[in-house]
């Protein structure tokens, strides 16, 4: 089992390890400390969380790789029934119930819960009768992911739930439809251009643009989904010809003959399409129309709550935030601090940074949660664009090789485990990182191995070592 352990993940890992101590000693100290390896500085006592990463995975590896298989579910339901109780927690750390408050330890379930769901995951869809193409077996997936994601909402930890979204680039792999996930790259298109161009004018001086885009983007999304679906190009071309000339003439009979709103004459040539496609599925009898019917429907009611969701059902702060990421408005001392203050930061470090300790955004503290959520920017002033690049490139040789090691899993439970836990990291990499740039909203999650913090930690090593211990397992001849 020795031999077959990737020794190269595991260097990785370590490498991970000590640049993520090192950002947090660079975040964390404070002009005149005089030990960072004290325990009652954070540096120090992020040495313990590391010792007992370390620990954490020696245990994991050294067990049998079929308990894993084996007890799967019922981890699933303890981690369950602790997220559960979780939420009726009586002590509330900015504003979520999420943490356990056990004496001098807090501990976070939703870190552990990750693993939990992915094992779950893993061994439903290893079943000898499972099919992703089936709806109820999907189904059945899916509910797998939302009930941990459903209980981290009512402890108000909104970004930590939304990270279970992940699962869905696995269920892409395992055979899910490409137009599930474009489906999902569509609503985020419409809810962007919607919002942020919805007060600016076309040339007519009475169309929105953000809504002249979208009415025409779900027009040209439906139309290609028609041959991408069925495979019918001529059906596609009828129904592009009438809703681009259709628009055409709207615009034009707007702009020389009588200003009206063009997006009335979008909506119109909208519901001639549903018609259209409506009318294909009854005389195909194909489930492919159903399904384009049900997007083009979705994308318009998607389009039009969108407003209602972000004035009525966001919090404030959430709200405020992506008002301040799409440029709606600028706020530097109030919702956009954060992201201001990081971006100085990070631009401040230059080429090589400024050197172990002496980053003067981070000492004197103008950036809030710089050791947690915002740690990248400690790494940026510090080491500059060249530590920077050296830290993404690490996680690049993590990502790579984890898709080697589920590649290469003999049976669908490390394969599909082993996606589970590629997609998580890659979903923390890209938002945390995105967040601290400005090119994602700020929803509170850690960078792996970097955040300061023994449940992250803890949460991540048990994701990685898990599969490690699946894929030295894989040549192992049982008895």
């Amino acid at each position: 089992m020795l031999r077959s352990i990737d020794w190269i993940t595991i260097v990785i890992y370590l490498a991970l390890l000590i640049f993520g101590w090192v950002s947090v000693c660079g975040a964390s100290y404070t002009y005149g400390d005089t030990d960072i390896f004290s325990l009652g500085s954070r540096s120090g006592m992020q040495i313990i969380w590391i010792s007992t990463s370390i620990f954490i995975g020696l245990v994991l590896l050294l067990l049998d790789d079929r308990f894993y298989d084996t007890f799967s579910y019922i981890i699933y339901a303890a981690l369950l029934l602790l997220l559960f109780a979780t939420i009726f927690n009586p002590h509330e750390i900015k504003g979520s119930r999420s943490w356990l408050v056990l004496g001098p330890l807090r501990l976070q379930p939703a870190e552990f819960a990750k693993f939990a769901t992915a094992l779950a995951v893993a061994r439903l869809m290893s079943t000898y009768s499972y099919n992703i193409h089936h709806w109820k077996h999907f189904a059945a997936a899916c509910a797998v992911v939302f009930m941990p994601m459903l209980f981290i909402v009512a402890q108000k930890e909104t970004g930590s739930a939304l990270v279970y979204l992940s699962f869905f680039l696995m269920f892409y792999r395992e055979g899910m439809s490409g137009s599930i996930l474009f489906t999902a790259v569509a609503m985020v298109f419409y809810f962007v251009i919607g919002i942020k161009f919805e007060d600016v004018m076309l040339w007519d001086g009475h169309t929105s643009v953000g809504k002249f885009v979208v009415l025409l983007g779900i027009h040209i999304f439906t139309s290609v989904m028609i041959y991408a679906n069925t495979g019918n190009l001529r059906q596609m071309k009828t129904a592009l010809y009438y809703c681009l000339g259709g628009t055409a003439l709207a615009l034009l009979f707007s702009t020389f003959v009588i200003p009206f709103d063009v997006v009335w004459a979008q909506l119109l040539l909208c519901g001639l399409l549903i018609g259209y496609v409506l009318f294909l599925w009854l005389s195909n009898r194909l489930p492919a129309y159903g399904y384009i019917l049900a997007f083009s429907l979705g994308s318009i009611a998607f389009f039009y709550s969108a407003e209602y969701v972000l004035d009525n059902v966001l919090q404030e702060h959430q709200r405020k935030r992506i008002e301040v990421l799409l440029g709606l408005k600028e706020d530097l001392a109030g919702a956009g601090y954060n992201v201001h203050q990081s971006e100085i930061a990070i631009g401040s470090g230059g080429l090589l940074g400024k050197g172990f300790l002496n980053g003067t955004q981070t000492k004197l503290k103008y950036v809030p949660e710089q050791d947690t959520d915002f740690i990248f920017c400690t790494v940026g002033e510090e080491e500059g664009f060249v530590g920077s690049a050296a830290v993404l490139l690490l996680f690049l040789a993590l990502i790579l090789r984890l898709i080697k090691l589920a590649e290469r899993q003999p049976f669908r439970f490390g394969r599909v485990y082993g996606y589970c836990v590629l997609s998580i990291f890659l979903f923390h990499l890209f938002i945390n990182v995105g967040m601290v740039l400005g090119l994602t909203p700020v929803i509170g999650i850690p960078l792996p191995f970097f955040s300061y913090g023994g449940s992250s930690l803890w949460g991540f090593t048990f994701l990685l070592f898990i599969f490690l211990r699946i894929d030295a397992g894989r040549n192992l001849i049982r008895g």
